[in-house]
């Protein structure tokens, strides 16, 4: 590791330690949220130890980080529990391909922590599979665009400025996925329903119904039909981040683990002397290792400019990977602490739950392996095993 991945980790890892940590169990207890007063600090907190707007450019606020550099960020932010990181300023990465006027408008205030932004894909019938998506975007003679339909599981869906919609826009007979900048007070979006989840994390994902929703010519990002295509780039990023915060989640659950086995006594031994405590630790370290080294092979070939449709299929792989093994780990953990584990005020008990959906959003543990023998066919199994 260089001079500069060594002190970006630092400072990542000092600023998980000192700011999000010590804030996991009142969020806790208070159902996931902080109070203005704390967000405020982590907000400025992130910013002055470099840590926001990720891999955004440094003209609109962000820090300009390659793949690597943001993963080995992620990876340090998957340490913390209860979503705290949220509150650092951030913005998905389809606002890339955003004009400089939708930039100007949302991306820039929201690396300032002024704004959130959501982003709204799934549906009733199409998750996993988004081909059953029925959301429309009709354009009227004026140039401007007319969105129906439902989203549900929108992060950030209640709290957000901004929603990035993917629908399919109607031109000349033909469906196209597009995504359209929304604005969040538009006329015709409600929240249908914000149902609480497994987690205790800052904002909550409601399902948004748009009726005759009006946005301008411009609100389309990118251009009309290339939707897919930026989705199938968040989606990737999505699946390495997953990866990455698996990862750092497994390094904090090793260690506060092994801290308590190595000190716990029963029938005149450490419980880090009984096979069925330590062996089951030692296969949770080989795969939080094997996991980092997959997410950073990941991260290199984007880096390196590798064909994005490889990198996608390797990303898969490492969110299979690492979300599994990470599952696995928090489920050893609890039984590691005994009766503690089993405490919402325990770290292991927290990451239990936290971890399960990991395995879920952005693409099921399924997807991900059909993504992957897909790969395997099309990309060739050396592209994809080396």
């Amino acid at each position: 590791m260089d001079a500069r991945h060594a002190d970006l980790q630092a400072r990542a890892a000092a600023f998980v330690d000192e700011v999000l940590i010590p804030l996991e169990v009142t969020a806790e207890l208070n159902g996931g949220s902080l109070d203005a007063h704390e967000q405020e600090r982590i907000r400025q907190a992130a910013i002055d130890a470099g840590i926001s707007g990720g891999s955004h450019a440094r003209e609109h606020g962000g820090q300009g980080w390659t793949v690597t550099e943001w993963f080995l960020v992620e990876e340090q932010l998957g340490r913390s529990t209860n979503g705290i990181s949220w509150y650092i300023p951030n913005a998905y990465n389809v606002w890339k391909m955003a004009s400089p006027a939708q930039q100007e408008r949302w991306l820039v205030p929201a690396l300032r922590g002024e704004l959130h932004d959501s982003y709204a894909v799934t549906e009733e019938f199409a998750g996993s599979d988004p081909s059953g998506m029925t959301t429309t975007a009709r354009r009227r003679a004026d140039g401007s665009w007319v969105i129906d339909g439902e989203k549900w599981f929108v992060t950030f869906g209640s709290v957000a400025a901004v929603i990035v919609v993917m629908a399919y826009a109607e031109v000349d007979g033909r469906r196209l996925g597009t995504l359209f900048a929304v604005p969040s007070d538009s006329p015709g979006i409600e929240i249908v329903a914000d149902v609480p989840f497994t987690h205790h994390f800052p904002h909550g994902h409601p399902t948004l119904r748009f009726t005759e929703v009006v946005v301008p010519a411009d609100a389309v990002i990118g251009e009309v039909g290339q939707g897919d295509e930026l989705q199938r780039r968040w989606f990737t990023e999505e699946r390495l981040g997953i990866a990455a915060r698996c990862v750092g989640a497994m390094q904090r659950l090793i260690a506060e683990t092994l801290d308590w086995v190595a000190h716990r006594e029963q029938g005149g031994s450490r419980l880090l002397d009984y096979q069925g405590i330590s062996f089951p630790l030692a296969d949770s370290a080989a795969d939080a290792a094997a996991g980092r080294l997959l997410g950073l092979q990941v991260a290199a070939l984007a880096d390196a400019g590798a064909d994005p449709k490889l990198v996608h299929g390797k990303a898969s792989m490492a969110k299979l990977f690492c979300s599994e093994a990470a599952g696995r780990c928090a489920d050893q953990a609890v039984g590691a602490f005994g009766g503690r584990g089993y405490m919402r005020t325990n770290v292991a008990e927290r990451f239990f739950r936290e971890l399960r959906v990991d395995r879920i959003w952005e693409g099921t543990s399924q997807v991900q392996r059909l993504i992957i023998a897909r790969s395997l066919e099309r990309r060739g199994v050396d592209a994809m095993l080396r």
